[in-house]
């Protein structure tokens, strides 16, 4: 095919599929498509703090079992998840303020702890929120099976399994439209939940005095039997039990990049919204346990148990119960919406940090980390199916991670305000108070939790994460040794003259011009285009630069985003052209902007094919001494891949070799 590819090719089979089921791509130069992406309060109180108010659903059961035969202390219990719930709210309401562009635990504890405390919060967060997709999907199928007969229960972790390919699906097809799919659900959880537990408490009003009178008695049995010290103990386990209540509230300040502008007032105004509806919600469910007298039934939520007992005898009782259970396992699968969103973000966070692989920055055409996404929905696929749903040791694995990253969040927070000195005296008192408080609650429940759970799959947790952390030092030091011989390689040869005033001379399209593909002016670029000299002396008469701006998670961060890329590309490539024209060789550049480079390049390359017909194509690329499994997951292949499409269209490309020795 010597003419190349037609301007306008027809989609194949698969890209028509595909095109159906996740979306067209987004125009990048559409100035308003951050603006048509992002999410105002209401939408990210449904995409992010469902993950919050979902907890109720199983955080509130969790601290209930704790208690056991002494239930009386459920009202104290429930007073201190509120108390909590806001605590950790307005805490991360300050860190919201504090760092306006988002990152959530990972860029906080990296900012005011140091990389390594960096690197295991973010570990911890992606394990996180790998199990809160596991953890949400699971209880959604207990809620939902609840009142289902037995003998359907075989089909519970086939049907789990499915919603979590289903959202890997909707979420690789974008977040708005994903979130906008579940506002439905989230409604009428909310409206049900309100009616359950008003309903619920003013049906009990006049059995309030006698309630009290149970509980009075309760504390007296129970000093006299454990002592003031037991029920001290009793109390803080199954307060720490329920930690699992609060393990949303981080993803709000995680996922501030996808909000609408001003972010920091649709953050704060978002915590707002999910504080008041958790704490209501949990607490409130807790108390109608108490006053309803829950059992806890194998097989049964807390929370299906409490409406039987309700709607027993009631008109449309066993409607409601079916409405009211359904919704709530169906807002615990919108729940695992914060684990697609959030996940993804921190693992993007690291690789520009290079921590993780760097394609996990990678935009998808519909601007959706889709590596991030798919890689979220395979491992907390594994981790539901080696659980086999079981919602008690999820939560375990679950939140123990939350609350690591919980402290070390509390922690950096306070250290930085008892370094702060410019603040004023007041200010500063209060944000010390505020995250001295909140750094005690969060270290005393993880410590808690892993002491009471390390045997039910606590180890498991500790396993996972500390692999987690190693792997991605591991990482770290190989970026940086090629990073540090690359540098080497720049400082031989950036010495070389960029003249300003340098003649323009563009190349003549009838003559031999050597186009070469460069990511940033380096060693790798300047050793390309010498290395084309070398290797055919005398033959080129023109140098045509090409580049493709790749928009990626640590670009696309709000409005002007493009341009500003568009704006460094263009000013690299007429550095490399200054470069050419101090060697008396006449040069221009051509460029594009895209999410996959090798896309976009192809385009392009054949675009510029059109325009010097007697072109060559160079790029560089990498070649270590001893070739490693590993090489080819950190390292993109996008100067292979792209030779592969050019030859393919009857082009020429020459992939010339950079050595590389690790030490």
């Amino acid at each position: 095919m010597d003419e190349g590819e037609p301007a306008q090719r027809r989609p194949t089979v698969p890209q028509q599929v595909r095109e159906l089921l996740i979306g067209r791509p987004r125009d990048l130069h559409d100035r308003r498509l951050f603006h048509r992406l992002s999410l105002i309060p209401f939408l990210a109180w449904v995409g992010l703090g469902a993950d919050g108010l979902s907890s109720s659903s199983y955080g509130p059961q969790e601290a209930f079992a704790a208690l056991g035969t002494h239930a009386f202390l459920a009202l104290a219990v429930a007073g201190m998840m509120a108390f909590t719930v806001i605590l950790i709210a307005s805490a991360y309401s300050r860190i919201i303020e504090q760092f306006p562009h988002g990152g959530g635990g990972y860029v906080v504890a990296t900012k005011l702890l140091g990389p390594r405390a960096g690197v295991v919060s973010g570990s911890a967060l992606l394990v996180d929120y790998m199990l809160t997709i596991a953890t949400s999907i699971a209880a959604a199928g207990d809620a939902i099976f609840s009142f289902l007969p037995a003998h359907w229960a075989w089909a519970k972790l086939p049907f789990e399994a499915f919603a979590i390919a289903g959202l890997t699906a909707l979420n690789i097809r974008g977040v708005k439209e994903s979130v906008l799919v579940l506002v439905p659900i989230f409604l009428v959880f909310l409206a049900t939940h309100v009616v359950v537990i008003v309903g619920g408490i003013l049906f009990h009003v006049s059995a309030l005095p006698a309630t009290v009178a149970h509980v009075r008695s309760g504390y007296r049995e129970g000093l006299a039997a454990l002592g003031a010290g037991g029920l001290v103990l009793l109390f803080a386990r199954a307060y720490s039990l329920g930690g699992g209540t609060y393990t949303g509230i981080e993803a709000v300040s995680n996922g501030l990049p996808i909000m609408r502008e001003p972010r920091v007032h649709t953050g704060r105004v978002t915590m707002v919204y999910m504080a008041a509806s958790l704490a209501f919600t949990a607490a409130g469910l807790l108390v109608c346990y108490l006053l309803w007298n829950v059992h806890l039934v194998p097989g049964k939520t807390a929370n299906a148990s409490l409406l039987e007992g309700m709607t027993a005898g009631l008109p449309l009782g066993a409607t409601f119960l079916v409405v009211t259970l359904l919704s709530e396992g169906s807002l615990l699968v919108v729940a695992a919406q914060a684990g697609f969103i959030d996940g993804p973000r921190v693992l993007g966070n690291m690789a520009v940090d290079s921590w993780v692989p760097h394609r996990f920055s990678a935009l998808s055409d519909r601007l959706t980390t889709q590596n991030g996404i798919l890689l979220m929905g395979a491992t907390s696929l594994a981790a539901l199916l080696y659980t086999r749903g079981a919602v008690s040791h999820l939560i375990v694995m679950y939140s123990i991670n939350v609350f690591l990253t919980f402290s070390l969040s509390m922690f950096g927070m306070l250290r930085h305000w008892t370094a702060e000195r410019a603040a004023p005296a007041a200010l500063r008192a209060r944000r010390i108070g505020l995250f001295a408080a909140g750094f005690v609650l969060c270290a005393t429940i993880l410590v808690v939790t892993v002491l009471e759970k390390f045997a039910e799959g606590g180890w498991l947790t500790a396993v996972v994460t500390t692999t987690l952390v190693a792997l991605c030092f591991l990482i770290r030091r190989h970026y940086r040794r090629a990073a540090a011989t690359m540098e080497r390689l720049y400082a031989e040869l950036g010495a070389l003259p960029t003249p300003d005033d340098a003649p323009a001379v563009e190349p003549d399209p009838k003559q031999p011009v050597a186009v070469v593909l460069v990511g940033s002016y380096s060693g790798l670029g300047i050793h390309t285009v010498l290395n084309v000299f070398r290797a055919f002396p005398g033959f080129y008469k023109g140098l045509a630069f090409v580049s493709v701006g790749v928009v990626d998670s640590g670009e696309f961060k709000g409005e002007g985003a493009v341009e500003e890329l568009t704006r460094r590309t263009e000013a690299m490539l007429r550095q490399y052209v200054r470069l050419a024209r101090g060697m008396d060789m006449p040069a221009t550049y051509r460029m594009a902007v895209g999410t996959d480079a090798v896309d976009a390049a192809e385009d392009l390359c054949l675009a510029v094919a059109r325009e010097f017909p007697k072109s060559t194509f160079f790029s560089g690329k990498m070649i270590f001494q001893r070739e490693r499994w590993y090489h080819a997951l950190l390292h993109n292949n996008t100067a292979l891949a792209l030779q592969k499409r050019l030859q393919w269209a009857g082009k020429t490309m020459v992939t010339l070799p950079v050595r590389l020795r690790e030490t």
